[in-house]
C-alpha cells in the first residue's frame, strides 16, 4: 500500500518500521519449542518482527510523504544462530544484515516521531518478553538459524491492548 494510509487511524498514531519476515521462517520460528520458563511470554507469531526504527506518536502522512521519497536497498536478513536477552527484559534472536536499510529509513525519518535519539541500530527479532525476575533458564540459548531476502519494509501501527499489542500494516515500500 505504497503512499496509502489505512482511514481508521488517527493521524498521529503509534508507529514503527519494520520487516516482516516471510512465511517459511514464521512457521519455522512457530515450531521452536516454546519452554514454559518462569515470566517468560511468547510473542504469537503475527507480531514477529523486526523493527528498523521506532517512531513512537508520529503522523503518519508525514512518515509516509518522507519514506515515499526513498529508494531502499535490497537486503538479505540473517537470523540467529541462538535465542539470547536483550536488556534482561526480552528473549531475542539476532538477525544481521538490515544495517544500510535502517540507516535508510533513520535517515528519511530523523526530524519525525516523538521517541528521541536512538543507539545504533542493533537488529533483532523478539520472541519473548520477559518480567522482573524472570528465568529463561530453558528458552536462552535455543538454537534457530534462518535467511531471508528482504523484499519490502512496512509503517506499523501499534496499538496497545490489556492483551498486547496489535500491529496494523498502514503501508509498504519495495526494496529495489
Amino acid at each position: 500500500m505504497r503512499g496509502g494510509v489505512c482511514p481508521t487511524l488517527a493521524a498521529v498514531t503509534r508507529l514503527f518500521v519494520a520487516v516482516w519476515p516471510p512465511d517459511a521462517v514464521l512457521d519455522r520460528l512457530h515450531d521452536l519449542e516454546r519452554p514454559r520458563d518462569q515470566g517468560v511470554r511468547w510473542v504469537p507469531p503475527e507480531n514477529l518482527h523486526v523493527t528498523l526504527r521506532f517512531l513512537g506518536d508520529a503522523d503518519i502522512d508525514e512518515v509516509t510523504d518522507a519514506l515515499d521519497q526513498v529508494s531502499f536497498p535490497r537486503a538479505t536478513a540473517t537470523v540467529g544462530p541462538a535465542i539470547d536477552v536483550l536488556a534482561e527484559r526480552s528473549l531475542v534472536l539476532p538477525v544481521a544484515g538490515l544495517d544500510d536499510l535502517a540507516e535508510a529509513v533513520r535517515l528519511a525519518t530523523r526530524h519525525l516521531g516523538s521517541e528521541g535519539r536512538r543507539r545504533r541500530f542493533d537488529g533483532h527479532l523478539t520472541v519473548a518478553r520477559m518480567a522482573r525476575r524472570a528465568r529463561p533458564s530453558r528458552s536462552a540459548g535455543r538454537r534457530f538459524a534462518a535467511g531471508f531476502e528482504v523484499r519490502e519494509i512496512a509503517l506499523v501501527a501499534s496499538t496497545l491492548t490489556d492483551a498486547g499489542a496489535v500491529y496494523e500494516t498502514v503501508a509498504s515500500w519495495p526494496t529495489r
